[in-house]
């Protein structure tokens, strides 16, 4: 059927093939939803059409619309990123796969993650990680909190994924390749000499060698009957427990590297950057940690365990916040799979859909005053009250995705940034040193000059 057949959304289509992407990629506060997409919800209402990424694009800012495209998930829409992504990530990255393929990896992801493993190993692992980092701080000294946060996430998935030893010559020369890699995985897709997207492919090629080479040093070990029982990772479990070939494996490794320490890294930044300007929530927060604590020391414990974390539970609300007024993942790509109607407006198929999560979480019809940050809307005796969540919006909370592709790192993500929280908070005051540092969207979430900040070392114990 012709476009000029169907009730299309209003909107604008923009230049003829680059549409309106640059207008859209443009930089802003991650604590808003810029500019542009705020002057187009204006014109057109919370569902417009566009022309971004080279493709006939619906962007919705609509609650309803978002959660309808991620339940439909592999009937009326599926996952559709640009071709570029694919490039650098890998055609058997769990971002771009799509049914039967992705189920699969992601199942050896949920495995990998379970709730079992989270309780005991995983929850071990993230403690010591977090103590490395904050144990090398130094008073009055003037440091990077992102790249702090970015170490601790880094170390915990090399060591998680392929027992990597953190500051271990071959884990830095990684970490180095990785922030090549990442930054064009974030980079306009120009192929060209010395872009940003070209050295990253060339870091995406040295990083899957040092990633076969872990696995040809592993399959001689099984097959000699040497296989060290404390490497309990995720490459031991793959190769005994699937039957994905060379380049699928490199592909699922490169990914979980990107996904698990990327996200969660910003999303402590982000906490870091968030809670100095709500000094009452610290306060509580070193209450709900305190109590913890002292009660570890009563019984002689000194490791946290499961109990101990189900006991954060303001901590969860100060997660919530955190992500939900940040953003670290900003919108989704999804493509209709047939046309598709909703609230009147036709979506044809093959037309490319960007559910916007941001503007969900920052939309005021659904959270009172969305650009304070307040954990205390998410307190559960709160929901439904004035200045707190309702149990609509609760319900449009995505900071995750949702749907049949949930992030499979959601646990893990919660339980970094709780324990990261409990230590950071028990030990340490902090500032931030530069006011003019704060979150931008590039789309991803990053903060310019690395958050600087300055820590003062207490024991409140």
């Amino acid at each position: 059927m012709p476009d000029s057949e169907f009730n299309l959304p209003p909107g604008n289509m923009g230049w003829p093939l680059i549409g309106e992407t640059i207008g859209y990629l443009k930089p802003y506060s991650a604590t808003s939803i810029g500019e542009f997409m705020q002057q187009r919800i204006s014109r057109y209402g919370k569902i417009y059409k566009s022309n971004l990424f080279g493709e006939r694009t619906v962007v919705s800012a609509d609650a309803g619309l978002n959660k309808f495209i991620l339940q439909n998930e592999g009937r009326l829409f599926e996952c559709s990123y640009p071709r570029s992504i694919g490039g650098i990530l890998g055609k058997w990255s769990m971002l771009v796969l799509v049914g039967d393929m992705h189920r699969d990896m992601r199942i050896i992801s949920l495995n990998f993650l379970s709730h079992a493993r989270l309780r005991t190993h995983l929850l071990r692992e993230v403690e010591k990680h977090t103590l490395l980092v904050l144990n090398s701080w130094k008073e009055d000294c003037v440091f990077p909190a992102q790249d702090e946060a970015k170490k601790f996430t880094f170390n915990l998935m090399a060591t998680h994924i392929m027992s990597m030893d953190p500051g271990h010559p071959e884990t830095e020369q990684l970490k180095k390749e990785y922030v090549t890699f990442m930054k064009g995985v974030v980079s306009a897709p120009l192929n060209l000499p010395g872009t940003a997207y070209r050295k990253a492919l060339q870091s995406r090629s040295t990083i899957l060698k040092f990633i076969e080479g872990k696995m040809e040093e592993r399959m001689k070990k099984m097959k000699e009957g040497k296989e060290n029982l404390e490497e309990d990772d995720l490459l031991g479990w793959v190769l005994n427990h699937s039957n994905l070939s060379t380049e699928q494996i490199l592909d699922l490794v490169l990914s979980l590297l990107f996904a698990g320490h990327e996200t969660s890294s910003v999303a402590i930044a982000l906490a870091i950057y968030f809670l100095p300007g709500c000094p009452t929530a610290i306060q509580q927060l070193r209450e709900e940690h305190l109590e913890i604590a002292r009660a570890k020391k009563q019984s002689g414990e000194m490791e946290l365990n499961w109990e101990d974390y189900k006991k954060m539970e303001f901590t969860q609300c100060v997660i919530n916040e955190t992500l939900r007024l940040g953003n670290v993942v900003r919108f989704l790509h999804r493509k209709a799979l047939k046309d598709v109607r909703y609230k009147g407006y036709d979506i044809p198929c093959g037309w490319k859909v960007l559910p916007v999560i941001a503007a969900v979480h920052l939309d005021s019809c659904l959270f009172d005053q969305p650009q304070l940050f307040n954990p205390w809307r998410w307190q559960q005796n709160n929901i439904g009250r004035s200045g707190s969540t309702s149990t609509a919006a609760s319900n449009y909370f995505m900071p995750f995705g949702g749907g049949p592709r949930l992030c499979a790192g959601s646990e893990l993500a919660k339980l970094e940034m709780a324990v990261f929280i409990h230590h950071l908070v028990l030990n340490f005051n902090w500032e931030l040193v530069d006011e003019t540092d704060h979150a931008f969207a590039f789309p991803f979430v990053d903060f310019p000059k690395g958050l600087p900040i300055r820590v003062q070392r207490h024991s409140f114990i």
